[in-house]
C-alpha cells in the first residue's frame, strides 16, 4: 500500500477543508457536550482534594506525553509520498518510544510523590503509565487520515470515545472511586480510540524496527517533540510551583478554574489547528492570508466567549459546578483575559510548521518556558489569585513575542492582525458591559434564571454590536458555512467557524 501525495490545490482543497471543518468542529461540539455533561456531574460528586491529587499526577504525565511521538506521526502529513514500509517504520518508532516512557513513569513515580509530599501520587502514576502503550495506535492512524484530509471517521471515533469516557467517569463517581475515577476514564478512552482509529484508517499493525531512510521523519518529529517539551514547561510550571505552596484543596480550586477557563483554547482550537496544518502544508504560499482569515473567524467566537465567561461567572459557577466551587468565581475574569491571548497565540504554530520551519514554534516555546514559570513564581506570593495574574502577565509577553517572531516568517503584519481582532474585541467589550449592567440591575432571582437571561442577551448584544462595527465579519462566516468550496481559492479555505487533547 502506498499513501498518495497531498491532495491537489485549488477548489478541491477548499471543498476538502470545508468538509473537514464541518466534521471536526461539528463533532467536537457533540463530543464536548457529552464530555462536559459527565464532567460537570463528576465535579459535583468529587471533592476539590481529588482534583488536587490528580493535578499533581498530571504533571509527570504531561511531561512525558510531550515525548510520545505525535510529532513523528505529524511528519508524515507533509510527505509527498508515504509507503507502507514507512508507515510500519513509524509505528515501530512510536512503540519503542512509548514503551520507554511507560517504564520511565513507572520507575519515577515515587520521586514525583516525594516532591508533592503525597504518597498516593505514586499509585496514580503507575496505573496511568498504561496510557502510553495505546498512543502508537492513535497517532499513526490519525496521521494517515489527516494526509487524506479525511476527518469524518476520526470524528466519529472520537464521539464514541467521549461516550465511553463519560460512562466510565459517571460509573466511577457514583460508585465512590474518588480520584481513581479521573484515572479510569482516560484509560478507557484511549483504548477505545486506539482500536477505533486503527480500524478507521486501515493502519498497519505490524511494526518495523529497521529504520533505514526514516531519519528525516525522526528529525522533523524531534523538533516538534522538543517544542512540546518546552510547551510543557510553560503550561505546567504553575502546577509544579502551586503543588508546593498550596494545599490540595486550593490546588483543586485553581486547577478546576483553569480547566473551565481553558475549555475553548484546549478543546476547540486544537481541532482547527489540525485542519489548518494539513491545509497550510498544501498551500504554503498563502499562509499569511489563510492565517489571518482563520484568526478573524476564530477570534470572532473566542473573544465574546471569554468576555461572557468573565461577566457571568458569579451565576455560572454555582449552576455548573455547585456552591462548593464558589471560590473559582473571582479567578474566571482574570483567567479569561489570559486565555483570550492564548487562543490567538496558539494559532500561529501550524502556519510556521507547515512552511517547514518547526524551529520557529520551538523558539517561541523556549521563550515561553522562561517567561511563564517566572510569571507563576512571582504570582505565587499572592496565593491562588496570584497564579491567575501570572497567566495574564506571562501570556501578554509571550503573545507579543509570537506575533513578532512568527509574523516575519509567515508574512503577517501587526497592522493586519489588529484589523482582524479589533472589531470582535470591541463588540465583545460592549456585550460584556451590557450583560453586566443587566445582571447588576436584576432583582434577586435564582442563579439559573439569571444565567438564562444573560446568555441569550449576550449573544444578541454581541451580534448586534458586531453588525454595527463590522457587518462583513458575519457575512464572511455565513459565506464559509454555506459555500461548498467549488469556486473558492484555496487561500480562503483554511478558516473555520470557530470551535482546543
Amino acid at each position: 500500500m502506498v499513501e498518495g501525495g497531498p491532495a491537489p490545490t485549488g477548489p478541491s482543497l477548499a471543498s476538502q477543508v470545508r468538509t473537514a471543518v464541518i466534521w471536526r468542529s461539528g463533532s467536537q461540539v457533540l463530543t464536548q457536550i457529552v464530555s462536559w455533561a459527565s464532567t460537570l456531574i463528576v465535579i459535583r460528586l468529587l471533592a476539590p482534594q481529588d482534583y488536587g491529587l490528580f493535578a499533581m499526577a498530571q504533571v509527570m504525565l504531561m511531561l512525558l506525553s510531550t515525548m510520545n511521538g505525535w510529532g513523528l506521526a505529524s511528519a508524515l502529513i507533509r510527505e509527498e509520498e508515504v509507503s507502507e514500509e514507512r508507515l510500519r517504520q513509524t509505528l515501530g518508532m512510536l512503540i519503542l518510544l512509548n514503551g520507554g516512557l511507560a517504564l520511565t513513569q513507572f520507575l519515577a513515580a515515587p520521586l514525583v510523590a516525594m516532591w508533592f509530599e503525597q504518597p498516593m501520587v505514586t499509585d496514580l502514576l503507575r496505573v496511568q503509565a498504561l496510557l502510553y502503550l495505546a498512543v502508537p495506535f492513535c497517532a499513526l492512524p490519525y496521521a494517515i487520515m489527516a494526509r487524506r484530509m479525511e476527518f469524518r471517521r476520526p470524528a466519529q471515533v472520537r464521539l464514541v470515545v467521549a461516550v465511553v469516557g463519560a460512562l466510565t467517569a459517571l460509573t466511577g463517581a457514583l460508585s465512590g472511586w474518588g480520584v481513581w475515577t479521573l484515572v479510569a476514564a482516560p484509560l478507557a478512552m484511549i483504548v477505545t480510540e486506539a482500536v477505533g482509529m486503527t480500524w478507521a484508517a486501515g493502519a498497519p499493525i505490524r511494526p518495523s524496527f529497521r529504520f533505514t531512510g526514516a531519519g528525516h521523519i525522526a528529525g522533523f518529529g524531534g523538533v516538534m517533540t522538543a517544542t512540546q517539551l518546552f510547551w510543557f514547561v510553560q503550561s505546567q510550571a504553575d502546577v509544579v510551583i502551586a503543588g508546593r505552596v498550596l494545599d490540595a484543596h486550593d490546588l483543586g480550586v485553581y486547577s478546576t478554574g483553569l480547566f473551565l477557563a481553558q475549555l475553548l483554547a484546549a478543546k476547540f482550537v486544537p481541532p482547527i489547528n489540525e485542519i489548518a496544518y494539513a491545509a497550510y502544508s498544501r498551500q504554503q504560499d498563502v499562509a499569511a492570508t489563510a492565517l489571518l482569515a482563520t484568526i478573524r473567524l476564530v477570534m470572532m467566537v473566542a473573544l465574546p466567549a471569554y468576555a461572557g465567561l468573565a461577566v457571568v461567572a458569579p451565576v455560572l459557577v454555582p449552576v455548573l459546578l455547585g456552591e462548593q466551587w464558589i471560590e473559582i468565581v473571582p479567578l474566571l475574569p482574570i483567567l479569561s483575559a489570559a486565555m483570550a491571548m492564548m487562543t490567538l497565540q496558539i494559532l500561529f504554530a501550524p502556519a510556521t510548521n507547515a512552511r517547514g520551519v518547526p524551529w520557529a514554534a520551538l523558539r517561541i516555546t523556549m521563550i515561553g518556558s522562561v517567561v511563564m514559570p517566572a510569571s507563576y513564581f512571582i504570582g505565587s506570593h499572592w496565593g491562588v489569585p496570584g497564579f491567575a495574574w501570572g497567566w495574564v502577565g506571562g501570556m501578554a509577553l509571550l503573545t507579543c513575542a509570537t506575533v513578532v517572531l512568527s509574523g516575519g516568517i509567515i508574512g503577517l503584519t501587526v497592522r493586519g492582525l489588529i484589523r482582524a481582532i479589533a472589531p470582535p474585541l470591541a463588540a465583545a467589550a460592549a456585550m460584556a458591559a451590557g450583560v453586566w449592567l443587566v445582571l447588576w440591575g436584576l432583582p434577586p432571582v435564582m442563579d439559573l434564571v439569571a444565567l438564562g437571561i444573560a446568555v441569550p442577551l449576550g449573544v444578541a448584544l454581541y451580534l448586534g454590536a458586531l453588525h454595527l462595527i463590522a457587518p462583513g465579519r458575519i457575512a464572511e462566516a455565513l459565506h464559509f458555512a454555506r459555500n461548498r468550496g467549488e469556486s473558492e481559492d484555496a487561500a480562503q479555505a483554511v478558516p473555520a467557524p470557530a470551535p482546543a487533547e
